[in-house]
């Protein structure tokens, strides 16, 4: 018994003297922290899918893959890691900087706010200046959440924004429009993860067109809207993405034009068209130089929306 004991205890010190790099030396998740955003920075990854550094990348990452609440870190950060999940966050962290993949598609979720989305590489990873409007239910531009009855969400890729307009607007029929099957199939089991198949009705098409007929106390819509100048000089992480998600021709408009042009036909009287268009401004109102529509400013999202009236549109 002595034997084999001494035996087994000279093989670790032989093992320890043997082998270095992280395994061995990072203990805690402090040590397992510090070592991502090292790894992030040299390798000089791009944070715009959730985070937007390196230090709130890798707590996201290395909490979820070692199944501790997201919102904990303090707790646990002086905790000894068993060589088990040393190894689990050893690989996430190689995978990200070796795939440049999105941290969501690596773990297969993206949060808006306290909401969790499942995702993959069929849908664009959820992010949108609305999430924080809608979770204020789109104050001040609705006075009365609950006379919201027909709403329409264009591009819906995940369904998200289909999901925080049901929360938002509870008495409301919500149709959400995407022209990519595969998305359609992610945003079916997020409606489904909600519990809201019967409020979100999900429909494959361009923009308004399956929607014939109906109209709608409010359209909103996060189209894509990447010009093909800007298409070609994306960081890595955003070619995971599907590209019909991101880019939108030559202004980075195309959708925004279908809708401007066909959203008066579906708008109750007074009903509103709002769209995200990110950092074009500039092009939209180059292109609507007549049209009178409102720039969105909140903490959040400074002149990355619109807003049109009904009466207003073309």
């Amino acid at each position: 018994m002595s034997e084999h004991h001494q035996d087994h205890d000279g093989h670790h010190e032989h093992d320890d003297h043997d082998h270095s790099g992280p395994l061995v030396e990072l203990v805690t998740l402090r040590d397992w922290l510090r070592y991502a955003v090292t790894q992030f920075n040299r390798n000089q990854l791009f944070f715009g899918h959730g985070s937007d550094n390196a230090w709130d990348e890798a707590v996201y990452l290395l909490l979820h893959t070692l199944s501790l609440p997201l919102d904990r870190l303090e707790p646990f950060l002086d905790a000894c890691i068993p060589i088990e999940e040393r190894i689990e966050l050893l690989d996430i962290i190689e995978k990200r900087v070796n795939t440049r993949q999105p941290a969501a598609y690596l773990t297969g979720e993206a949060w808006l706010g306290p909401y969790r989305f499942k995702v993959d590489p069929r849908v664009i990873v959820p992010r949108s200046y609305f999430a924080n409007m809608l979770m204020d239910r789109l104050a001040p531009w609705v006075d009365d959440p609950l006379a919201i009855l027909h709403a329409a969400d264009i591009c819906t890729g995940s369904g998200c924004l289909a999901i925080l307009m049901a929360e938002a607007f509870p008495l409301a029929s919500i149709d959400a429009v995407d022209l990519s099957h595969e998305a359609l199939e992610v945003a079916q089991e997020n409606v489904a993860d909600y519990g809201m198949e019967t409020q979100i009705a999900l429909h494959h098409g361009d923009a308004l067109e399956p929607l014939a007929g109906q109209k709608y106390d409010l359209i909103l819509s996060n189209p894509p809207y990447v010009t093909d100048a800007d298409m070609a000089c994306l960081p890595d992480e955003y070619h995971h993405e599907p590209t019909m998600s991101l880019g939108a021709g030559k202004d980075g408009l195309d959708v925004v034009h279908k809708l401007i042009s066909k959203a008066k036909q579906h708008l109750t009287t007074n009903g509103m068209l709002l769209v995200e268009v990110g950092h074009n401004r500039h092009l939209v109102e180059q292109a609507y130089p007549d049209l009178a529509m409102t720039w969105i400013t909140d903490e959040h999202a400074e002149d990355k929306i619109f807003l049109v009236h009904a009466r207003d549109l073309p």
